[in-house]
This record gives C-alpha cells, structure tokens and sequence, in this order.
C-alpha cells in the first residue's frame, strides 16, 4: 500500500475513492501521487526497470480538487537508512522531460450507466533502464503538491551469482489447476479399488507446490499480467505485458521491466525458446519479449520476439532460436489478409535474420537444428489433440499459415514442437545453456467455452509432452543439469462432482426429470473413458474411449448462459452461447449446442458469452537443480526469483557505477 499524508476535504474524498473496486482510477495508486513500480514491488539485482511517476489532478467526481497540475515534484531514492539521493543523481541521469495529458474514468457502475466520467489532469515523468544491484530494503519518494507524498518500499533480493543449473525449462498448463490435473487422471489412468495402476508425469516430481496468482489490483488475474509475474518478478495489471500500467494514452510508453528471457540472453549469451499452441502473439508467449499494457498489440509483439523493444534496446537482443505456435495472420503479408505491424511480411522478416521458416509438421521433423527456426503451423490457435488425434474430420475447420486459406492438415502438437525445439537448442545452445517456455495454451481456451473433454485432452498432451521430454534429456545426458517446472499462469472454477448417465439423460423430457441422470456419491461410479477390459496397467497417457456413456459431472459456476449434455462435442470445439440480438451483446445459450441436454441459466454479465478465470492457486511442480526452491505456497513472482537465483542471473554493481 503507499502511503499519502492528507489535509482537509481533499483527504475525506480520497478516502471514499480509493475503495473503489469494479473501476479504478489506476491501479496500485489509490493517492494522487503515483509512484510504479509501486509500494511493496522486489527487484533481481542489476534487472533493468523503468519508474513512473504521476500526479493526478481530478477536475470532477468524488476526488476534484481545486489544485492544479504539479509540474515542481520531486523524487529521491534511499537505500536502508541512507540519506535520500535524487533521482536523477542515484541513477545518474538527467532530469527526464517533463509529460502531460489527461484521461477519464468511471467511478463505479452507477456513474458508467449515466455516463458520468471523472476527468484527471496528469504530470508525469519517466526514468528509463535503471537498476538497483545492492541486496536490501530502499525507500522511494514521490513529493508533491507542496508537502504530500506518496513512499514507496522496494526490496532487491539478496541472491547469490553462482550458476547452479544450465538449463530451465517451464512448462505452463494455461488454465491448469490441481482438479483439472485429478480429472484427467481420472480418465486417462486405471484403478482397481481406489488405487491408480498409473500415474501422470506430473505425478512423480519430487517437488509440489503452489503459487499464488493475484494480479497488483485485482484478486482476479489474466494470462497477459499473471505470465508477466512469472517473467519478471513484478507483479501488474490485467492486460499488461512487461509493463506496470500507467494513465498514458500510449499503450507502449508504460514503465518497463526486463524478463527473464531478456537477462539470460543478455547477461550469460543463453538461448531461448519459445512453443505455444495458441497464436503465438497471445499472451502468455507474448510475456517473453513484449511490453506493452495492451496484450492485443499482436503485430507489434510478433516484432518484439524478432527485433526486442522497438527504439528501446536495453539487450542485444538478436531473436529467439525457436519460435513455435499458430498466428499466422500476424505474420503473412497484408496483401494476403495478414494483420501484421506496419504493414510487413513477417516470415520474410525473419527469413532476413536468418531464420528458416516452417509450415507443418513434416517440415517440422525434416528442420535443420543447427538454425534458428519459425515455426507457425495455423491460423489463429492451433488444433486440439482432441481433433488431431480422434475426430481428425475437424482438422477442416484450421487455416494453412500460408495465407492462401486452405486447410492446415498437417499440424504438428504440443510434444513435436517442444522436442524439436529442444534439438534446436540442444545443438545451437552449447556450453551456454537454453531457457524454454512450452506453453499447453488451449487447456485455458477450451475451459472458456466450457469443453471440458478439449481441455483435459489438451492436459493430459502437456503431461505426455513432459513425460517425453525428461526421456529426451535423459538420452542426451542433460536431465541432471536441467531444471524443469511445471505450473500454470492462473486457474478456472473447474470440478469434478460425479458422473452423468448420458443415455437417460438423453431419453427425458424434461430438465427437472434430465437432473436425475447425474450420480453423486454412491451413484458416481467409476471411469468408463479407460477400456474396462484390459488388465495390462501399462502407463498410458490417454483414454481408450472419449465418448462413454457414463460421463463426468464437471464444470464450474461462472458461466453464460447454455445448455449442458456432459458429452464430448465430436464436430470440433464449443460454442456455449450466443448474441441473441446483434445490436447488443446479451448472449443466451447456443440453440445448436448441446441438443437434448439441460437448459442452464449463467451467473455471469449478458454480455459475457465465455467462462472467466478464478482466484485459486495453481501447482508448481520441480525437478532438478534447485527443486527444493519451489516447493510450499508462495506468491507468483517467485517463480522468476527461483529461476533467476537458479540460472545465476543477479548482478552487483558494476564498476564505474
């Protein structure tokens, strides 16, 4: 929390304002006086960040204030009990140009339905690529408007230089919690009275633990800022990528922080890999190398893989080896149909930079690994396991990445990807080492439209993906020096409660009567998705059968509206809702979804037609130099701390500082 002295009126209206939930007037800054990063913030030393900071002057609505803008505030630095240093001479650096603008929010639901806006004028300025190297506590200062302030504590974690593990890989189950983990279990592993015969991947680390997921000024995170905590250590805002938000109408100007793939290039010349089977220019891939607090600046985050931060080069940033995922619309020409940043073709973009660029998975497999290599298999997200691998016939329904709009038949998954870009990195990395994020992205995109069998399919891929890549590194002598973790960026509302008898549910003609097909306790049951006839409890990774008639009762309570039969949709993924008038987003369930199930009315806004994430911590899973590091419940910055203190990526004061 920062802390602000006030007087008079201006004190009491601030008071109200700063509980203000639905909006904000900016996050992570209830006074007048911002400081980002803000009060509480820790830092790796020699990380490079930017600092923000801006004075608020409301003209309207509960905060108004007679002041105007400050255009004389001060900051200074301290470190422990020091005397308070200016900025400007802490960092050594000039006094940066003074900004101005203003911008306009909503106080809260009333203010919006009359459409009543607060208006705030803003003074700001910004200091670019500073780093504290010193262990230990530091004070920041923001002083303003003739005496108040706005003190900020950072803490830079003492953590040793020593590289203890060559390697990192992260595996990120988007979506993923510990009761999608136990269902997919469920269905994809055999019991014999209570007890598995198998396991998961995941089960047999050695390390367990859990991360919490709260974004800086909401209980609820997204992919783009909960990515961006494990990335960099600091936590943000929903949208953002790299990036604390500030009050700008820039969405690129936000005060930056360096991530992790950013310093292991930077500081050990290490190699990064990046696998997704989402669009590759979607959030949590996007976290790596973007900064920006709008996650939708596709193009330009497809840029910032290739090229870093566009006229802001704080690396020597030369690209990822291995650049695997879907998109392909932000990086075929615009003649095409292509959406791309400044109007470029992006596989000639990095074709000039020397990468060999891929469009399927028998190119995939034929790839020199001795290059750097693009791999962009689709348009938009890429196909689920489900329908690569059981109902192929929905491989129709994904775009070839060429742009001439044929299909994309020949897809590759998440386990092809992240094993070729392990020989990739393998053969490029030497001595130096690799960092690498596969990210399971369509476990989170399948949970949306509540196609709870996508889902689980694309979970239990992650963990085939897992089991595969430990038996790679084995083979190649590298698993001792490896440190390998598994987790997620953030949870869905997601249980299992019992089974669902879909043929007598089928048969109703009724909702009331169709409630009586679902068997909870005694009537649950047991799997059917494993062949109940085979007694040769070999380590399967998938279920025999995808579609039996005792199904599970699963799902969530954040929901559209929709109608619910608990079976696998067999022609492609879901669409639970849809608009009922096409003026107005008020969203009723999907009539050609789910024919003959239950009828179920949502708990969500009309105009949500998707489920939303929730508060619930995620696993993290270790193995590997450093395990011991992740195991209990912590917050999710320090899963970038543990990496960072792995890879030996602090850094004291250099000389000449």
């Amino acid at each position: 929390m920062q802390l602000h002295k006030s007087i008079g009126l201006v004190g009491v209206l601030l008071a109200s304002a700063a509980t203000a939930q639905t909006f904000q007037r900016l996050g992570a800054c209830p006074t007048l006086g911002c400081v980002f990063p803000p009060d509480q913030a820790d830092f790796l030393a020699g990380q490079y960040f930017d600092i923000r900071l801006e004075v608020h002057a409301p003209i309207n609505g509960s905060e108004a204030t007679s002041l105007m803008p400050d255009e004389e505030f001060t900051f200074t630095i301290a470190k422990g009990n020091g005397s308070a240093v200016a900025a400007t001479e802490y960092f050594g650096l000039s006094e940066p140009e003074l900004e101005r603008w203003n911008f306009s929010w909503y106080e809260d639901l009333f203010a919006r339905d009359a459409k009543k806006p607060s208006i705030v004028n803003v003074t700001a300025k910004a200091y670019r690529r500073v780093a504290l190297y010193e262990p230990g506590e530091y004070t920041a200062t923001l002083t303003y408007n003739s005496g108040e302030k706005t003190v900020a504590t950072w803490f830079v974690r003492d953590l040793a230089e020593e590289r203890k593990t060559k390697n990192v890989i992260i595996f990120i189950g988007d979506g993923m919690t510990t009761n999608m983990i136990t269902a997919a279990r469920l269905i994809a592993h055999k019991t014999v009275n209570g007890k598995y015969m198998t396991k998961m991947q995941m089960d047999k680390f050695p390390i367990l633990g859990h991360q919490m997921t709260h974004s800086i000024d909401t209980f609820i995170t997204d992919s783009a800022n909960s990515a961006s905590a494990l990335y960099t250590g600091h936590k943000s805002t929903v949208n953002c990528l790299g990036v604390y938000a500030d009050s700008s109408k820039d969405p690129f100007d936000d005060p930056k922080v360096e991530t992790i793939a950013e310093l292991f290039h930077r500081l050990t010349g290490g190699h990064v890999g990046i696998v997704s089977t989402a669009y590759i220019a979607d959030a949590t891939p996007a976290a790596l190398t973007a900064h920006t607090r709008d996650r939708g600046q596709y193009g330009a985050v497809v840029d910032s893989f290739l090229n870093g931060i566009t006229n802001y080069t704080w690396t020597s940033w030369g690209g990822p080896d291995v650049l695997f995922g879907g998109g392909a619309e932000q990086f075929y020409s615009p003649e095409l149909g292509g959406e791309t940043y400044m109007g470029k073709d992006y596989y000639q973009e990095f074709a000039n930079k020397g990468y060999q660029v891929i469009w399927n998975n028998t190119a995939l497999q034929a790839a020199s690994s001795e290059e750097k290599t693009l791999g962009i298999f689709s348009v938009s997200n890429m196909a689920k396991w489900l329908d690569r691998n059981v109902y192929k016939t929905n491989l129709n329904q994904s775009l070839s990445p060429s742009g001439d709009e044929s299909m994309a038949l020949d897809q590759p998954g998440l386990k092809e990807m992240t094993l070729k870009a392990l020989d990739i990195l393998i053969k490029r990395s030497g001595d130096k080492g690799f960092f690498l994020m596969s990210e399971a992205a369509s476990i989170d995109k399948m949970m949306h439209v509540l196609d709870y069998d996508r889902a689980l399919g694309e979970l239990l891929e992650l963990d085939d993906t897992v089991k595969a890549t430990i038996a790679k590194l084995e083979d190649e002598c590298l698993l001792k020096e490896t440190l390998i973790l598994v987790t997620a960026d953030h949870g869905h509302g997601f249980d299992v409660m019992g089974s669902v008898d879909t043929k007598y549910l089928a048969a109703q003609n009724t909702d009331r009567k169709k409630r009586d097909a679902v068997g909870t306790y005694q009537r649950s049951g047991l799997s059917q998705y494993i062949n109940t006839g085979n007694l040769t409890y070999t380590d399967s990774n998938f279920p025999s059968n995808w579609d039996p008639r005792y199904t599970l009762f699963q799902g969530l309570m954040a929901d559209p509206d929709r109608r619910e039969t608990w079976s696998v949709r067999k022609d492609g993924p879901r669409e639970p809702a849809v608009a009922q008038d096409e003026e107005e987003e008020d969203f009723i369930a999907n009539p050609e979804d789910g024919e003959g199930g239950i009828l179920l009315n949502g708990t969500l806004p009309i105009e949500d037609d998707q489920g939303v994430h929730s508060l619930t911590d995620v696993p993290v899973f270790a193995m590997g130099p450093c395990q011991e590091k992740f195991g209990g419940v912590y917050n999710s910055i320090d899963i970038f701390f543990g990496m960072a203190e792995c890879l030996g990526l602090a850094r004291g004061k250099p000389s000449g500082y």
